[in-house]
């Protein structure tokens, strides 16, 4: 399959043909050193824009001939398109590790993509991630492709009216003015995939986006073929109703296996960014069926295990979930095609399969479908594990299969010009691009008055950005003409500037810091050690108290007292998001413990060398120290009725006793040398830590590499090893209620304990199960599991056996229980099958 090599563009003058190359590549929006070339077309555009394909498609033909005739200018195109393709050819740390060889294509699947305000399909943190995914697959070499949506309208868009209410809007996303391109086939017509859908065939059209050296493909429903309510379907990311989003979802899972078939794209790993995707494992299973000859069910048990699916959801309500008319209604024709009845594709997604008005859950249809499952920190992997403990009812909570990868950023992306040049000074330019065992010690080196400078002008220039950005604002908000001169006014380079954007929604509570507003306005206005805030974010166009905390921040930073200390910014998108991440000193994060999976926002400051002040979630819950940030509250779970007050009583308490003491304590030469101290740890420790990098390394090695051995072992021989795997669970499901234990005796003697345990299988090979032993973690200790040893058949008894163990513990013998649990080499347990048996 190729692409297209221009869209709706006049040709290029001879000479820079190649900037039809450099503008679709996305790679302009993280690495800056072809932005030279782009101001030379046109400075403001890019600077008000930052789409290379846009300016390329904007600017007028005199324009471009006048730039052929410069030869600087054609040299400079001419010398960045080879750079580029080197760059896309060249080996990079994948390519040098023993492992490249067995793995050769990971498909991300992805309901959106942060990567570029110039392709805005992204809502939040889901986005972004999903974005600096791609981009650190590009660094790192990893065969990754990308798989999402083309929506004709992305997220909601903020306007601040006059009362401080948020207004919304919906911007269209013109295919020919954002940097994707229709995948054509090698007779040049554009790319179709179909999903059968009651009654029709939905059809899809397939773009691509280029990411460096990882293509991302993105489909699109708005066929002219297609009913005009079916080119609705990728309307809006997020948008229409509960029939909208089933269908979105069909689209991306079923449509994007398909379209990669299409291209001849054989993944070894399908990677489910959230229960969006789910779809794609029944497509994936229907494909291997359809070639190998098996069953569904055998076909299951091949391709399953080749699917990693990453839950971004701390609440069970977080969770995407359809009824059963809704899911009969548009299924039915795939289930057909699937040879399943609509009753087995629902218990896919049901903790009780014969509950016939259960909903069908996406994130169960994930885990059931894959064979790895991860949270994104450490603490949202405890908080799945309890989400999740209902499918392995009886299993141990701490042994239900959800790992974690803590997330990262993409650090490139997120620098400034001037951490950018402190980190190449320190550590070189490909710093990013392979391991980083060295960075931190090396960064370590920069000294005092270099890291005090860059975050001097890294403030200057986000003070600049600020009063730029709120001029326009009052500007289109029909503000008097001098609210739109102060805006010029607003902020000081050289005030300690506190910052807060996210999402205004409930539990993240962004009104805390208001809930004492006169504190606030002692801080904001103190002569001697002033503090300016600037907060940005949207609500969900439905959520009603989360537009009220916006108009509340509005209305209490227009007051008189407050108009040159502080600044509410809408419209947060990925070029303010990149602003404010560079040129604040202190990030804040105020979320209800446990409620924010990760929350990668104050990771992005971490290579500025910003400071966090956090509760202890998410991330924060893993980086914090006191050398490094600040924490409000503890990392306590108990639900306090006095968290909020508590919480705000500790952020105005570190506040004005730590961050602002320390940021204005100065030496001789004017440096903050506490300060400072924090900045090189934080900047050294956990910007490697936290990185995107890290993170994609942690997948390749633990996940990806895994997955793709696993899933050749099960799919070669036309699925053999599949075939006995399902023949293993049948036999499972056959004998499992009718095992059970004999009476357990035991010796005990100086702190060794020899146990022997009569064990009934019923007819079931013995081979097919293991006998432990095991305790639960107490004050006495942590948990323990100890295998028996099968030892004698039991005289006069059917496939009965002794099993024995010996065991040496300080802990008494009545905190062991025995259990039976299945066994196969090739089985990943619990999560295949689920069946435990403890001794009563």
């Amino acid at each position: 399959m190729t692409t297209a090599n221009c869209y709706l563009m006049s040709e290029l003058p001879g000479g820079l043909e190649g900037l039809t190359e450099l503008a679709l590549d996305l790679r302009w929006a993280w690495h800056h050193g072809v932005d030279k070339i782009w101001c030379r077309i046109d400075k403001e555009l890019w600077e008000l824009t930052r789409n290379a394909w846009f300016i390329l498609h904007t600017i007028s033909a005199d324009r471009l001939r006048a730039l052929a005739q410069d030869s600087e200018f054609v040299e400079l195109v001419r010398s960045e398109c080879e750079s580029h393709r080197q760059l896309i050819l060249s080996d990079r740390w994948f390519q040098e590790q023993p492992y490249c060889h067995d793995l050769t294509r990971i498909a991300y699947f992805s309901m959106e993509f942060g990567l570029s305000e110039a392709l805005p399909i992204y809502s939040g943190g889901l986005g972004m991630l999903a974005g600096d995914h791609l981009k650190t697959a590009h660094d790192l070499g990893v065969p990754v492709v990308g798989v999402g949506l083309l929506y004709q309208q992305g997220f909601a868009r903020q306007v601040v009216a006059e009362d401080g209410s948020q207004q919304t809007v919906y911007l269209f996303n013109d295919p020919g003015q954002i940097p994707v391109m229709p995948v054509r086939n090698q007779t040049g017509d554009w790319l179709c995939v179909e999903i059968p859908l009651p009654g029709r065939i939905l059809r899809l059209r397939p773009w691509l986006a280029q990411v460096g050296a990882v293509n991302l493909y993105l489909l699109d429903s708005n066929d002219p073929v297609n009913s005009p309510s079916d080119r609705g379907i990728t309307g809006q990311l997020y948008g229409g109703s509960e029939e909208t989003r089933l269908l979105q979802e069909m689209v991306l899972g079923i449509g994007g296996w398909r379209l990669l078939t299409a291209l001849g794209v054989t993944p070894q790993v399908c990677h489910l960014n959230e229960g969006h995707a789910a779809f794609v494992t029944l497509e994936r299973a229907h494909q291997f069926a359809q070639q190998s000859g098996q069953s569904f069910s055998v076909a299951w048990w091949a391709t399953r295990v080749g699917n990693v699916f990453t839950t971004h959801t701390p609440i069970s309500a977080g969770f995407d979930r359809f009824s059963p008319v809704l899911m009969a209604r548009n299924l039915s024709a795939y289930t057909t095609e699937l040879g399943l009845s609509m009753d087995e594709l629902l218990a896919l997604g049901r903790l009780n399969p014969g509950d016939s008005n259960e909903p069908f859950n996406m994130a169960y249809l994930a885990i059931r479908g894959s064979a790895a499952v991860n949270g994104v920190s450490r603490l949202h992997g405890e908080v799945s594990r309890r989400l999740f403990q209902p499918l392995f009812p009886r299993w141990p909570t701490a042994e239900v299969p959800v790992e974690h990868v803590t997330n990262g950023v993409h650090m490139g992306t997120w620098d400034s010009v001037e951490a950018d040049k402190l980190w190449t000074k320190s550590c070189g330019k490909t710093r990013w691009d392979n391991s980083l065992e060295t960075i931190g010690e090396h960064l370590c080196q920069a000294s005092d008055m270099a890291l005090w400078e860059m975050r001097a002008a890294n403030r200057r220039y986000f003070v600049e950005y600020v009063r730029y950005r709120n001029a326009r604002q009052l500007g289109a908000a029909a503000a008097s003409r001098e609210a739109v001169e102060m805006a010029s006014q607003v902020l000081d380079p050289n005030v300690l500037t506190l910052g807060f954007a996210r999402r205004f929604t409930a539990y993240k509570r962004p009104d805390l810091l208001l809930r004492d507003p006169e504190r606030l306005i002692r801080l904001l206005t103190d002569l001697n050690r002033p503090v300016q805030l600037v907060i940005a974010g949207k609500a969900h166009p439905e959520d009603g108290p989360g537009k009220t905390m916006v108009q509340a921040w509005v209305q209490f930073l227009r007051r008189p007292e407050l108009r040159l200390h502080g600044v509410f910014l809408a419209d947060y998108d990925l070029l303010l998001a990149e602003q404010m991440v560079q040129g604040v000193d202190v990030w804040i994060n105020t979320p209800r413990r446990t409620w924010e999976a990760c929350g990668t926002s104050g990771m992005k400051v971490l290579v500025n060398g910003g400071l966090n002040i956090s509760v202890r979630d998410g991330w924060w819950a893993e980086a914090y120290r006191s050398e490094v940030g600040w924490c409000i509250g503890d990392d306590s779970d108990d639900g306090r009725a006095m968290e909020d007050h508590q919480d705000v009583e500790d952020l105005y308490r570190i506040l004005e006793e730590e961050v602002i003491p320390d940021f204005y304590r100065r030496d001789a030469q004017g440096l903050p040398g506490q300060w400072l101290a924090r900045i090189r740890a934080s900047m050294s420790e956990l910007t490697p830590q936290f990185s995107a990098n890290r993170m994609l390394r942690e997948y390749v090695e633990n996940y990806y590499v895994p997955a793709a051995k696993q899933v050749l072992a099960r799919t070669i021989d036309s699925g053999k090893l599949a075939e006995e795997l399902r023949c293993w669970q049948q036999a499972l499901l056959v004998h499992w209620t009718r095992l059970h234990f004999g009476t357990m005796d035991v010796v005990a003697s100086q702190g060794v304990y020899r146990l022997h345990l009569p064990v009934y299988l019923d007819e079931l090979e013995p081979d097919f199960v293991r006998v432990q032993l095991c305790a639960d973690a107490s004050v006495d200790g942590p948990a323990e599991r100890h295998e028996m040893r099968r030892g004698m058949a039991l005289h006069g008894a059917v496939n009965g056996f002794t099993y024995d163990a010996e065991i040496t513990t300080h802990r008494p013998v009545s905190d062991f229980t025995p259990r039976i649990i299945p066994y196969h080499p090739a089985a990943r347990i619990p999560l295949e099958t689920n069946a435990i048996l403890w001794a009563s």
